[in-house]
């Protein structure tokens, strides 16, 4: 379903929730919830960047970068998990820029 990428997002604003939450299938069939964080373009192409809901957890969370893909029906969204880490790495850049105000950054 999704690469995982080793960059750490930690919300300032004390973990409010918010109503922007996708289920998404795991490569096992399981569903797994996740924060709409943000929609990147980059190089023609869009990418989110979602950060998975742990209930229980009070650590910074690794958010996931999946590409979106245009489906046959316009309702669908399709997500794909991204290989290439330098995309990753360019598309969490830009998210970092954008919401430096927003969230703590830990490397």
């Amino acid at each position: 379903m999704s690469e995982d990428v080793n960059n750490n997002v930690e919300n300032v604003n004390g973990g409010e929730e918010l109503d922007n939450i996708l289920v998404l299938n795991d490569e096992e069939g399981n569903e797994v919830e996740f924060e709409f964080l943000d929609l990147i373009e980059y190089e023609g192409e869009e990418y989110v960047v979602l950060l998975p809901v742990e209930e229980e957890t009070e650590e910074p969370g690794e958010v996931v970068i999946l590409k979106l893909e245009d489906t046959e029906s316009e309702e669908e969204e399709s997500y794909v998990s991204v290989d290439d880490e330098e995309i990753l790495n360019k598309v969490f850049e830009i998210f970092k820029e954008k919401f430096e105000d927003e969230f703590n950054f830990v490397d």
